[in-house]
């Protein structure tokens, strides 16, 4: 696990969600073998206990090859002993496997518990800059490979090392020279291991990464199907798969380097010790040196330690990717994202917000260096009213509503809400004073009342038929039924349906602020207006800004503002607007088919 990567970066991907560097994974591993003391001493004890057993055969066979070869008939008791030996080993470590596994299953499901945690946590800026490829590859791939080195690799490992360890130390008391010739190999073994572990982890890093813009690909180009066809961009969607896959394939055969040049060092490690302490213990035993029984034990302890070796080695592979895994994994958490990111406490709390107003001052945004989307914006919006924002496509409304809704933080200039920067709130702060809800919506696999109570689970079943009524949804919802399961694999809802009951959680949540961006655009006109005027008097006294293209939404506000080119050309109230014969009445003419 050597090498470093910095926080807040990911190893062959720029755009990716950030990775933990090395010196953090290990700290973190350590917290949790200090939050587990008790399970890991019970482990650690049932491991030394079955592998100092394990020492006891090789030297009760050097004890029976000594007495044979001095005439001692003491057989029968020696074989008895190593038989003994033999299955209170095999107990000991069936009960340290047991131990270690349990533990390893008590530290996947914390890991998996403080993954969800970070994920949930993240800004949604920093998420939507990472790309939904990252995200899943982590959330699948990356929780794949660090439960397998968490249930097999480390208790394997930790075996193996205690095993090395007491095997050395019996060699020692054999007698030192033999524990030399044990070790002859270790300068080809410790000199290539080195080399692997400082360029282990960087690769597999950029391997896993490669995965993540793979996936990414292939889920664009799935869900945007239609418009691929429509568009006939399929040559151009799969020469992005065929570079990918490329780049996949480059990072794969470069980690596959490594293992082909470090293998067979190993292997060649593997010979030298036992042809060593046969040949030079043997020349020692015709000397007079060492015993008989001494060269024999050693030479099986020995061979002995060929087994853990090779599967230290053996994991050891498998321990630099569950290591890449979890430094992807440790890197979600609200810790990792950007100082910047809104969603971190950094300051006030939204209890200290009396006057939920928002005031903007010369704020400017780019979602790529030197291209900004809006410029020098200043506005205030007053508590309790209602701000409708038109323009033309592409003119930065939406990119608005997301500052507003704390979604990004502005490139240039301050936001603040009731006088408090929307950065320095934490995201649970956040979310329960400002609400955003866009043309895009998610039924999740649950029960219609499920799926309303998302946002607030304590609330009763009086509310949750509120809720929907108020968003003119419970006419289809008591048809349907409030246990019925919906989603995937349940009765599927429209989209109008689906964008109504996101309304309906709005209602229930009930946050002071609501930024709707197209938040009725699936419905048909007649059926919006009807739901905006319900939802009118529902959120009397609350701060609404309504970013629309239906110019009805602007006419029933009280103050519009149009936006041309990421700017804010006109403010002011419908009549003022179309008095005034801007762009606000081109676009009204234009509306009712006057122009």
């Amino acid at each position: 696990m050597s090498g470093t990567s910095p926080a807040g970066s990911s190893a062959g991907s720029s755009a990716g969600l950030p990775v933990a560097t090395a010196r953090e994974v290990r700290r973190h591993a350590r917290r949790l073998a200090l939050r587990h003391r008790r399970e890991l001493t019970v482990a650690v004890v049932l491991h030394s206990l079955g592998a100092a057993t394990g020492l006891a055969g090789p030297w009760l066979i050097g004890r029976l090859v000594q007495d044979v070869s001095a005439g001692v008939d003491d057989v029968g008791r020696i074989t008895a002993l190593i038989c003994f030996f033999v299955v209170a080993q095999a107990v000991l470590t069936g009960l340290a496997m047991f131990a270690s596994a349990r533990l390893g299953e008590k530290v996947l499901a914390q890991l998996r518990e403080e993954f969800v945690d970070g994920v949930l946590a993240l800004p949604l800026g920093t998420v939507e800059a990472a790309g939904t490829g990252d995200l899943i590859t982590r959330t699948t791939r990356d929780v794949d490979l660090l439960a397998r080195a968490v249930r097999y690799a480390v208790p394997d490992t930790f075996l193996s090392v205690v095993t090395i360890v007491l095997t050395l130390g019996g060699l020692v008391l054999l007698g030192p020279l033999l524990a030399a010739f044990a070790l002859v190999s270790a300068p080809i073994l410790g000199v290539a291991t080195r080399w692997y572990l400082r360029r282990a982890r960087d690769a597999y890093l950029r391997e896993n990464a490669s995965y993540s813009r793979l996936a990414e690909g292939l889920a664009e180009t799935v869900d945007g199907a239609r418009t691929v066809e429509a568009l006939r961009l399929g040559d151009r969607r799969f020469a992005r798969v065929q570079s990918d896959i490329a780049t996949s394939y480059g990072a794969e055969r470069f980690t596959m380097y490594l293992r082909t040049v470090y293998l067979p060092h190993v292997d060649v490690s593997f010979i030298l010790p036992v042809v060593a302490t046969l040949v030079f213990g043997g020349l020692l035993y015709l000397d007079g040196v060492v015993t008989l029984a001494a060269v024999t034990a050693a030479t099986l302890y020995t061979q002995q330690l060929l087994n853990p070796v090779d599967t230290l080695l053996f994991w050891l592979n498998e321990l630099q990717v569950g290591g890449a895994a979890m430094a992807r994994l440790r890197g979600v958490r609200p810790s990792a994202a950007p100082a910047s990111a809104p969603g971190e406490s950094h300051g006030p709390q939204a209890d200290a917000v009396v006057d939920k107003g928002f005031e903007l001052h010369g704020v400017s945004h780019a979602y790529r260096p030197g291209h900004d989307v809006l410029h020098d914006i200043d506005l205030t919006i007053a508590a309790g009213e209602r701000l409708a924002v038109v323009g033309p496509s592409g003119a930065g409304k939406s990119t608005l509503g997301k500052l507003l809704a704390g979604v990004h933080a502005p490139r240039t200039g301050t936001i603040t809400v009731g006088g408090v920067p929307v950065a320095s709130l934490s995201l649970e702060d956040l979310r329960a004073e400002v609400a955003l809800v866009t043309q895009e919506h998610h039924v999740f696999r649950a029960s219609l009342r499920d799926n309303v109570l998302m946002a607030r689970p304590s609330a009763s079943d009086a509310s949750v038929e509120e809720a929907l009524r108020a968003v003119d949804a419970w006419s289809w919802a008591a048809s349907v039924g409030l246990d019925t399961a919906v989603g995937a694999g349940g009765v599927e809802l429209s989209p109008a349906q689906a964008q109504q009951l996101a309304l309906a959680r709005l209602v229930l949540a009930d946050p002071h602020t609501l930024v709707l961006d197209e938040a009725t655009s699936l419905l048909d006109p007649r059926a919006a207006r009807h739901l905006e005027r319900s939802l009118a008097a529902v959120l009397t006294g609350r701060t609404v800004v309504a970013i629309a293209h239906r110019l009805h939404t602007a006419h029933d506000a009280d103050r519009i503002a149009v936006m041309e080119a990421g700017r804010i050309v006109e403010l002011g109230s419908h009549a003022e607007l179309v008095a005034a014969g801007g762009a606000y009445a081109a676009l009204w003419r234009s509306w009712h088919g006057q122009d």
